[in-house]
């Protein structure tokens, strides 16, 4: 016989009190789930959103009643949002901002492989619960402050392209009976590559692109993965020249385990820029080096960074989080001014 599902915080206390915040138009996100996490948090703790208009809404509600503990059910995006719009409605009645923690719902989970969330099934979702309650760890997460947003990557592209490739060609496969199965996994993420990204920036001409350092000093990183000479000063040129990619980013990986920002925990007080001018044929040849992280090339360019500003000579599309939020030709970047505390699994448990 099945176990009941415990209340989380069933110490009735309200500092045990966790709210949890899904994004109802998450695929993943079905009647059953819902109804499954109603029975496991206190009563008036969960939060369905299926509009930004609503999950603002509930962002100002879980500000106002001051909960310790917030959790996000969906993808990055849903995080991203979460978080930001959470912070401000705190920032705005001075309080105190929340910790946050992640339960793998969405597709791509970039924070997943960061924070040690199961896998997408309601069976990992209990689980993750229940380690929150017995085992789960605790430590700041940097963000980026991307105009106005908190988030832990995001970029200008084709990284932005291959996106909407991946969304169109997942929405190919759910339609599609045979392939219906492999929607939303990696499986549609790399046939998205290879059949509609890799073939367009084949042909693709190369933007021009020209980064300013606005903070403090800019390191670069040689291909050894050693800073090399001395630092950029702010209102220097970081970077002149073509590009396929600018992408930054406070953690190392983005969707799906790819460790894209193998430098991004160099330096508590800088974030990973990663600027790419690779080719097609270069991507064909090294996919696996690149998804893990170790390919170097003089065609890859890394930094640390504290703030900069980003021209591009065209219009390109901008991701924030694993969601795209148009174009843009210049962009501020920055690290944001304090971290946030996070539920870790891979973190100690508090004593």
């Amino acid at each position: 016989m099945a176990e009941t599902p415990q209340h989380v915080g069933a110490s009735s206390t309200w500092q045990d009190r966790v709210a949890i915040v899904v994004n109802g138009n998450a695929k993943r996100v079905t009647d059953d789930l819902v109804e499954m996490l109603d029975q496991i948090v206190q009563s008036g703790d969960l939060f369905v959103s299926r509009s930004l208009e609503e999950g603002r809404e509930i962002a100002r509600t879980i500000a106002q009643r001051g909960y310790p503990t917030v959790l996000t059910g969906g993808g990055d995006g849903t995080f991203v949002q979460v978080v930001t719009w959470v912070t401000q409605e705190c920032d705005a009645l001075g309080k105190r901002w929340p910790r946050f923690g992640f339960l793998r719902l969405g597709t791509g989970n970039a924070i997943a492989w960061v924070l040690g969330a199961h896998d997408d099934k309601g069976t990992g979702i209990v689980a993750d619960l229940g380690r929150l309650r017995k085992t789960g760890g605790s430590r700041k997460l940097r963000l980026l402050d991307v105009e106005g947003t908190l988030t832990p990557f995001a970029g200008l592209g084709i990284d932005s392209i291959s996106l909407d490739h991946y969304q169109q060609t997942r929405e190919m496969f759910a339609r599609t009976p045979v392939l219906k199965r492999f929607a939303g996994g990696g499986a549609t993420y790399l046939t998205s590559v290879v059949t509609r990204s890799l073939p367009e920036f084949l042909f693709r001409p190369h933007p021009h692109v020209r980064i300013i350092n606005e903070g403090e000093d800019v390191i670069v990183m040689g291909q050894d993965g050693r800073p090399l000479g001395p630092g950029i000063h702010k209102g220097e040129v970081v970077y002149d020249g073509p590009s396929r990619m600018v992408a930054f980013a406070t953690i190392p990986y983005w969707g799906f385990g790819a460790r894209i920002f193998p430098y991004a925990d160099e330096r508590e007080d800088r974030f990973s820029l990663r600027v790419v001018d690779i080719t097609s044929a270069q991507v064909a040849l090294h996919i696996r080096k690149i998804w893990d992280g170790t390919y170097r090339s003089d065609t890859i360019h890394d930094f640390l960074c504290e703030r900069v500003s980003i021209h591009f000579d065209e219009t390109m599309p901008l991701q924030v989080g694993g969601d795209l939020l148009g174009s843009r030709k210049v962009i501020d970047v920055r690290l944001s001014k304090q971290p946030i505390d996070v539920v870790d699994y891979y973190a100690p448990p508090p004593v």
